[in-house]
């Protein structure tokens, strides 16, 4: 993305005949929404004028504070590629205000600004990230509605004719470059009908607006060729989910400050500390970064999912791994987040984490480099591997018991996301699953 002023987006709005306007935000859950404006009001919007009624969206507020403003962020103006039949579309990527000036509590965006804020204090100017979302394309009906039919049976790597997804998966790659990213690989992943586009890292408030790009993208254009994109962990039994893996470091100016030429790994105090902080607080985070039923339906051993809270330098079973690279890209990549997850939370408590684990300098655990999977419950107890909690329940109450992950997402985002996914279990909970009737009408 560029650097825009203001008078920089109405000249190009103009000379590109944009007729339409999106301001987008992202919702406590993580779903994008959108205030569309005509081009006669984008330079009121541009001077933080724009108000929406924000007791309408999920987590927000309640009907008697409802007024908000929208500040658009210049640097996320982008004009959307595809062709509308009514004009051009451009985006502008916001921040929620209150009436009187402040910052909403419950923004996400706010949210991770707020944790970077505190990194800066501690002396660390940027924290660097870059995901991996991976998502399915399944066949779409007569009506449009997606199917349980997938576009292809593909594996890792294949190409077609069995990766019969790839001219859709170059149209999106196209798109994005033309949009902006820098696309370093695409390719077919491990199940049928799944996919990874992999796109450069940037800091975190970029890269987690990047991801909501990213998925807008991928599921517009999917539709062109009658196919349905999902960024559901696991739509399927049997096959692999689809993960975010998310690679993290931390930058003081231009150094690296997860890097050591004189440790053993090439890992600075820095690095190792900020590892044991994701470790300490895995569980609870759990919540956000794996926030729905389906989350947990992919965090089972045999799918190359992490199950278990460890670290290694070598293998891809524990929670965090440290890829080889070194020097300016040292980082580690942290397993378990999917894309259901908000991006901008996500980050938000994976760097909280990191930095507790820095202020109070917790001691890493030995890495293990051995296939965890393999080993025995005792095992795994004599090492001091964990599990993840199992379902989103017993994550919800993980994060209810850990402060620290709490005070990064404050009170107001907290009570809303609590409430919402203790509705979302409850109703699950009560449901009677298609498995049960299978497995018990007969029987009893």
């Amino acid at each position: 993305m560029g650097k825009y002023s203001k008078e920089d987006i109405l000249r190009i709005a103009k000379e590109e005949n944009v007729s339409f306007i999106r301001l987008m935000f992202t919702d406590l859950l993580g779903t994008i929404k959108n205030v569309e404006i005509p081009f006669s009001q984008l330079e009121k919007a541009l001077d933080n004028k724009i108000m929406f009624d924000g007791s309408s969206i999920e987590g927000f507020v309640r009907i008697e504070e409802s007024d908000m403003y929208l500040y658009p962020d210049l640097d996320s103006w982008v004009i959307f590629p595809w062709e509308p039949e009514k004009g051009k579309v451009a985006r502008l990527i916001c921040d929620i205000y209150m009436p009187d000036g402040t910052p909403f509590a419950g923004d996400p965006r706010g949210i991770l600004k707020k944790v970077l804020k505190e990194a800066e204090e501690m002396g660390f100017s940027a924290m660097n990230v870059g995901p991996e979302p991976e998502f399915f394309l399944f066949k779409t009906d007569e009506n449009g509605e997606p199917t349980l039919n997938l576009n292809d049976n593909g594996a890792y790597f294949d190409l077609a004719p069995v990766d019969l997804g790839e001219n859709c998966r170059r149209d999106i790659v196209m798109t994005l470059d033309s949009m902006g990213f820098e696309v370093e690989a695409s390719h077919h992943e491990v199940a049928p009908g799944q996919h990874e586009i992999d796109f450069k890292y940037a800091n975190a408030v970029r890269t987690a607006d990047n991801i909501q790009t990213f998925k807008l993208v991928v599921k517009t254009i999917a539709r062109k060729y009658n196919l349905h994109a999902t960024f559901m962990p696991k739509p399927l039994f049997g096959v692999n989910g689809s993960g975010m893996h998310t690679h993290l470091s931390l930058f003081k100016g231009k150094e690296n400050a997860f890097y050591d030429p004189n440790d053993p790994l090439g890992l600075s105090e820095t690095a190792k500390y900020f590892t044991a902080g994701i470790l300490k607080h895995a569980r609870a985070l759990t919540a956000i970064t794996n926030p729905t039923i389906n989350s947990y339906k992919r965090l089972v051993p045999g799918f190359e999912a992490p199950v278990y809270v460890a670290w290694s330098p070598k293998n891809r079973s524990p929670l965090i791994r440290v890829p080889a690279s070194r020097g300016l890209s040292t980082r580690i990549e942290v397993r378990h987040p999917d894309p259901s997850s908000n991006p901008y939370l996500a980050l938000a408590v994976l760097l909280k984490a990191g930095l507790d684990g820095i202020k109070t300098k917790a001691e890493l655990p030995a890495p293990i480099d051995r296939n965890i999977y393999i080993m025995d419950e005792e095992e795994r107890k004599n090492k001091g591997i964990v599990d993840l909690p199992a379902n989103l329940r017993e994550a919800i109450q993980e994060l209810l018991q850990d402060e620290v992950i709490l005070s990064a997402l404050g009170e107001h985002a907290v009570e809303n996301f609590v409430e919402a996914k203790k509705i979302e279990w409850d109703m699950y909970r009560t449901q009677v699953h298609h498995w049960e009737r299978e497995q018990y009408m007969k029987f009893y």
